[in-house]
């Protein structure tokens, strides 16, 4: 009697297993259509060139994060968490989970996808893949181990020891050389539009890496310009794209002439704690060098470790990206090549005929010296600088030109 109780439960228990399983397979399986999973799937095979695209499933991707496990979680922004996983193969990937889904923007999300597996850049992050199973798009990024510039930049601890003049100068080419790639060497031109120290990564060898282009957008051949509703970062904001909702390529140039000032200034993009001419590091930075006061702003170490015609370029440099007007602003190709040949000036003389360890009393009475010796070392909470400063972003719709 009691074995086929059992028995039966056992039964009942099993077609409510597989009644649920049916209803998942069939939610993954709508998912998937939803979130242009059809579409990506026809173009992966009918071009090859998209064979680097990897279509992953959610259980896959559920055990490489622990089922979405906090403790995996590496970074929060505006548009999604960002998780590291483990993947089968032991690749260790960054997976980032979107906040939020439109379903009339599908075919346009499976472009963008498919040329960003296009775009090969040693200065971008790699996207591996994506899962469209879920109810928002999962996207599959190579993992970039040592942290943001934003950490590099403004937490002391740990952080400082290697920001030397030339490795700030070498981060800056590397960044912006990536950039000018997307503006004007990929298949379509790629406006990142929020860029700021926190989308900018470092890996195990203090490469630089471009991350985090979830507000990007492709700008067509036969355009200058797209039209949006305003979306970025405040602080780094391109003050034109924000009065007149156009979009160009200079919009980028603008933030990116923010994390140049930020790179030779030490400050944050906006200041809560400092004065009103202080606050907006952008115009506190336009004002100093206009009235030949660059020399007050700069970090005290960099005075030592190169000449007064460096700081001079890079500031006059920074002074033209972040110009009100989009047209006043260099290109990023042209920005690249202006820091390249920052790097090749001479050293400094005092550089040469001290040891760097000496020049520390030069500037200790201005501020602290910015040398360390404490190890990098970093925990997955301080990812948390993945997020930025202060996210300043409106529900995207893209308006009819």
């Amino acid at each position: 009697m009691a074995s086929g109780v059992l028995a039966v439960l056992s039964g009942v228990a099993g077609i409510c297993f597989g009644i649920r399983r049916r209803k998942l397979v069939r939610l993954r399986e709508k998912f998937f259509e939803q979130n242009g999973g059809v579409l990506l799937k026809q173009k992966i095979q009918s071009q090859q060139c998209y064979k680097a695209m990897t279509l992953f499933n959610t259980e896959q991707l559920r055990k490489a994060t622990n089922n979405y496990s906090q403790e995996n979680v590496i970074g929060k922004g505006a548009y999604g968490v960002v998780y590291k996983g483990i993947l089968s193969d032991k690749r260790v990937v960054a997976i980032k989970k979107s906040k939020l889904v439109d379903v009339t923007q599908a075919e346009q999300f499976i472009n963008e996808v498919l040329i960003l597996t296009q775009v090969i850049h040693r200065h971008v992050v790699k996207l591996l893949g994506c899962c469209l199973e879920e109810e928002v798009p999962v996207l599959v990024y190579e993992f970039i181990s040592n942290n943001t510039l934003f950490h590099h930049i403004h937490h002391r601890l740990g952080g400082m020891n290697w920001l030397s003049w030339e490795n700030r100068l070498r981060v800056a080419t590397e960044a912006a050389s990536a950039l000018g790639y997307l503006h004007s060497e990929t298949t379509m031109p790629i406006i990142h539009r929020d860029i700021k120290s926190s989308n900018i990564l470092l890996d195990e060898n203090y490469t630089t890496k471009i991350s985090d282009f979830g507000a990007s957008r492709l700008v067509p051949l036969d355009h200058e310009q797209v039209t949006t509703l305003i979306q970025g970062t405040l602080g780094y904001l391109d003050p034109e794209y924000f009065n007149s909702s156009q979009l160009t390529a200079k919009s980028d140039v603008y933030s990116f002439g923010v994390v140049l000032a930020e790179l030779i200034t030490g400050k944050k993009a906006i200041g809560v704690e400092r004065t009103n001419e202080e606050k907006n590091l952008a115009t506190y930075f336009v004002k100093s060098v206009k009235g030949n006061r660059l020399f007050e702003i700069v970090e005290p170490r960099l005075l030592r470790e190169c000449t007064f015609e460096q700081l001079w370029a890079i500031g006059d440099l920074i002074k033209r990206c972040l110009s009100f007007a989009g047209d006043d602003r260099p290109t990023m190709k042209e920005v690249a090549m202006e820091l390249e040949g920052l790097r090749k000036f001479t050293t400094h003389p005092w550089v040469q005929q001290q040891p760097y360890n000496d020049t520390r009393s030069l500037v200790h009475e201005v501020e602290q010296s910015d040398l360390y010796d404490v190890p990098l070392m970093y925990g997955a909470n301080e990812w948390e600088s993945y997020s930025g400063i202060i996210d300043m972003t409106l529900e995207e719709e893209d308006i009819p030109r």
